[in-house]
């Protein structure tokens, strides 16, 4: 049984590829919305390359965390959470884990459509996976800027979630996740 103040934490690998993927998917987020807002050029250009290299690295971690996941399962829900805040986490969690999936692979769908090759960090280019499409290009490209603003809400709503877990309920489940702070 675990101390209610401190349940049980997850695994030190699952904790360092959230924070890896935090970091990535609070740096990709603002890059999308500038590039997007500002003009054609050189500059949004090297954006462009940097959020597809983010997004796609974003990806491959994704593939990770699952195995992480699978090899080092949750630890249960901690006995302070109520039943109905444990369904809605889940439900952000698993969300969240379907937009680190879907997010890149639609941002790649999208360039190839608009004819544009995707480099990653300047190593390699990743296959087109679909040619040049005007009409593709805009329904990827739109679906690629919904979900992120969805995505966007769902990392505010997580970060929000575990301020409010650490900082006013203190009730230990920010420490599952923090490292350092777990016993």
């Amino acid at each position: 049984m675990t101390n209610p103040s401190h349940p049980e934490p997850y695994a030190p690998p699952a904790r360092r590829i959230h924070w890896i993927m935090a970091i990535l998917v609070i740096l990709v987020i603002p890059l999308g919305f500038a590039m997007m807002n500002m003009d054609s050029g050189p500059t949004q250009d090297r954006l462009f390359d940097l959020h597809r290299s983010i997004g796609f690295t974003i990806l491959c971690l994704a593939v990770i965390r699952v195995l992480v996941r699978i090899l080092n399962p949750p630890p249960a829900p901690p006995e302070s959470m109520p039943k109905a805040l444990w369904i809605v986490a889940n439900t952000v969690h698993y969300a969240l884990y379907v937009l680190i999936f879907v997010m890149p692979v639609l941002g790649w769908l999208a360039s190839n459509a608009f004819g544009s090759a995707v480099s990653i960090f300047g190593l390699f280019t990743l296959p087109n996976i679909i040619a040049k499409n005007d009409a593709l290009a805009d329904l990827f490209g739109d679906w690629h800027a919904r979900l992120g603003f969805l995505m966007t809400a769902l990392v505010i709503m997580h970060a929000g979630a575990g301020l409010w877990h650490g900082v006013i309920r203190r009730d230990g489940v920010l420490s599952r996740m923090w490292p350092g702070l777990s016993r």
